[in-house]
């Protein structure tokens, strides 16, 4: 039995953010995240507390569409109903990039949450080092995500877009269509299927985007389900 068949038995929260950490992997010419302890009780202070520097992309983390739209909603203007409740994880076997023929027959309905799982899980979070070919989310399963009305998408590395030019084209078929974004997902122990999530990023005023801890509990029908947010179309 392996440890997410384990962990799916005994109903627990599966934690599937990535820790946050010098050294860590970023998107390239973005900020790295340093940690400072200022007060050190080794040193002889009271108390030990931390300086943190980071990027609002780093690690696990929200895409706000301030993101990519001039005049966007902020990380704060994001729903609560958004990014709590049932969402679906969905295995994708492409091994280059989500496309839309492959979702075609997962049956997205409006509303719903999805969190794709790639090759990119079991592979990207065991090196530092900036992944350039991992599996994204191609504009065309973008428009098609929007044209089917989802809540919010998920996708287990640093964008939703490929590298080349940042993925830009991905985010704003998102962002337009009011589709809340999560990058930096870990999900290499959660087998597919449905979950209750809890995603709140941090309430940063101005910001376009947030660091997030993401957690998911296997869905039973005897749970309540929350009403998710239907972006607009």
């Amino acid at each position: 039995m392996t440890r997410a068949d384990s962990l799916s038995q005994a109903n627990q929260w599966i934690d599937v953010s990535v820790p946050l950490r010098k050294g860590m992997v970023r998107w390239p010419g973005d900020p790295p995240f340093e940690l400072e302890r200022v007060y050190d009780m080794a040193r002889g202070d009271r108390s030990n507390l931390s300086r943190i520097a980071l990027s609002a992309h780093s690690g696990t983390h929200v895409d706000a569409p301030l993101h990519f739209l001039d005049g966007g909603a902020g990380i704060c203007d994001m729903p609560l109903d958004v990014a709590v409740g049932r969402a679906r994880v969905i295995e994708i076997s492409d091994p280059d990039s989500i496309k839309a023929a492959e979702l075609r027959r997962h049956g997205i309905r409006r509303g719903e949450r999805l969190l794709f799982k790639t090759r990119n899980s079991p592979r990207v979070w065991r090196t530092d080092s900036f992944i350039e070919d991992f599996v994204f989310i191609s504009p065309g399963a973008a428009r098609f995500l929007t044209r089917r009305g989802v809540a919010l998408v998920g996708i287990d590395y640093l964008s939703v877009g490929g590298y080349r030019r940042g993925g830009r084209e991905t985010h704003l078929a998102l962002l337009q269509a009011g589709v809340w974004i999560v990058e930096g997902l870990d999900l290499s122990e959660v087998p597919p299927g449905r979950y209750d999530l809890i995603c709140l990023p941090l309430r940063i005023d101005g910001a376009e985007g947030a660091p997030a801890r993401v957690i998911l509990r296997p869905a039973h029908r005897s749970r309540a389900r929350p009403q998710p947010h239907i972006p607009r179309t």
